[in-house]
């Protein structure tokens, strides 16, 4: 066995520390783009006056960021070549992902909006396995650059983690699909130009065939948005939405009639293991930042560093991601070796410890550093808000945790995952 990062890879990390520093911080300090960031992140980014959704002008700084980290061709990096990609592997992904989140909050990276100068773009992804030849001419290019989205229709207001009960349905008419129901949580559909609505087409309630993918035209009649849920973490773009009669051709199924929940797993498996490196790097860096300070803050004549009950604490944590930075890498090794879902059992073990820890890494940092550390003058209470969200989202802690029980005390068959 082999831990070292291959020389490739440590020479890219190095090549966008440069690209961050050249391109990325300037762009972050002028025109007073810093109250992005800054104790005034919350309110520069919403838009109290339309719902929360985030503002203008913080979107189009995201998007100006992507414009020029595509430019400098490091937006694609997990793309094929042949898309203007580096043929990226789940194992660089993974370094990547910790990487820029280590590096604390900037627009580098910035997970709220689960943006980043290295695209986590599962759609592009999802469109290159499953798309029709017609679904990837209309969206490949536009996806690879970041200018074009669809949302991911599949949580509704009475079916969250139990997806296979969903109550949205699909109907066949002619050469043509009615669908009605209702869906939550739909990310991002503000921006999107479709929205990819699971429905049942066939079968129970709990079956795992019979469920399809369509891509759903937003400006379609009968698509509605109901409401943007306000959450813990501002500003929102999660939107409940209505479907009414809406009727879409047979050419916007997504992959395979009654198969979409072969999409979702894709999907999430593809996710989850970027989203739990994620977190490892934010809470290396609330660990990081918290080792500082308190060699820095000396009360009582001393500094915080000498006492054990603040290095112990830290010392829990820090052994942790040393232990998680090894599954993950050997999980994400696993994936582009064997299979996106020939280590599914791992990938839960990685996302549900990793959400956790930064959250109890991010509530450490702000006890370390006081009443500093709650106000919003520091980033930890910024980090904690958005990952305690990964805890819930893309699969809560304890749907993680029961697919590791499924697959340990044999409920479950590894080599069949459910609706693949």
């Amino acid at each position: 066995m082999d831990f070292e990062l291959s020389a490739e890879l440590a020479a890219y990390l190095a090549e966008l520390d440069a690209f961050i520093e050249a391109e990325i911080i300037p762009l972050e300090q002028q025109h007073d783009n810093i109250r992005f960031f800054d104790h005034r992140r919350e309110d520069a980014r919403t838009d109290w006056d339309r719902g929360g959704l985030p503002s203008a002008e913080w979107e189009e700084l995201l998007a100006e960021s992507r414009r020029r980290a595509d430019a400098a061709g490091h937006y694609r990096y997990a793309f094929p070549k042949e898309f203007g990609g580096r043929d990226g592997t789940n194992l660089g992904m993974a370094v990547i992902r910790e990487h820029l989140a280590k590096r604390g909050l900037g627009l580098h990276c910035d997970l709220q909006n689960e943006h980043a100068i290295v695209a986590n773009n599962v759609g592009l992804l999802l469109m290159l396995e499953y798309g029709s030849e017609a679904q990837k001419a209309h969206w490949v290019d536009g996806l690879a650059e970041g200018g074009k989205f669809f949302a991911f229709g599949i949580t509704e207001p009475e079916h969250g983690s139990d997806a296979t009960h969903m109550e949205t349905t699909a109907v066949r008419d002619g050469d043509d699909w009615i669908i009605n129901g209702a869906k939550t949580w739909n990310t991002g559909v503000h921006l999107a130009e479709s929205d990819l609505i699971f429905a049942r087409t066939s079968g129970q309630a709990g079956d795992g065939r019979g469920i399809t993918a369509f891509l759903v035209p937003t400006d379609a009649p009968g698509f509605r948005v109901e409401e943007y849920l306000w959450t813990f973490n501002m500003p929102t773009d999660h939107a409940r939405i209505s479907l009414i009669d809406v009727r879409v051709p047979n050419s916007a199924i997504f992959g395979q009639e009654g198969r979409g929940l072969g999409v979702v797993q894709h999907f999430f498996n593809e996710n989850r293991i970027r989203q739990a490196a994620s977190s490892l790097g934010a809470a290396q860096y609330c660990i990081d930042q918290s080792v500082a300070y308190a060699k820095e803050r000396k009360p009582f004549g001393k500094p915080l560093a000498a006492n054990q009950a603040i290095q112990f604490p830290l010392v829990e944590l820090h052994t942790q991601c040393e232990m998680l930075r090894a599954l993950i890498h050997k999980t994400a090794w696993s994936m582009d070796t064997y299979g996106t879902f020939a280590v599914s059992e791992q990938v839960s073990m990685c996302n549900y410890w990793a959400n956790r820890l930064c959250c109890e890494a991010a509530d450490r940092a702000m006890q370390i550093h006081g009443g500093l550390g709650y106000s919003r003058h520091k980033p930890f209470e910024h980090i904690y808000r958005h990952h305690r969200r990964y805890r819930i989202t893309e699969g809560a802690e304890e749907i993680q945790m029961r697919r590791v029980a499924g697959y340990l005390f044999g409920f479950m068959d590894r080599a069949a995952v459910k609706g693949v």
